[in-house]
């Protein structure tokens, strides 16, 4: 048998499925490692050399639920259950 066309067709099984951490189809079954996040080590994999990588999983790509709230409370100075100062609202208008 080739290496080639014919070869193809007897590719049935996954070396690869779902990483519970990154969502991505890299987690290797055999070796119980994700080749995208490195998932299950403590760090996240990232490399100096994978420049492109490290921005696509940067903070303030996903949902930035909580960065967005972040920088919205910023403006008013992280006020937190305050009353509000006497002239900003008028009381008897």
């Amino acid at each position: 048998m080739t290496k080639g066309t014919q070869s193809f067709g007897m590719r049935h099984n996954k070396t690869h499925t779902s990483c519970r951490r990154c969502g991505r189809r890299s987690f290797h079954i055999q070796k119980h490692t994700c080749s995208s996040c490195g998932y299950p080590a403590a760090k996240t994999r990232k490399y100096e050399w994978g420049q492109k990588a490290k921005r696509r999983k940067a903070e303030g790509t996903g949902r930035a639920a909580h960065l967005r709230a972040v920088h919205r409370r910023f403006h008013h100075g992280f006020r937190t259950g305050l009353a509000l100062r006497k002239g900003t609202v008028s009381a008897s208008a």
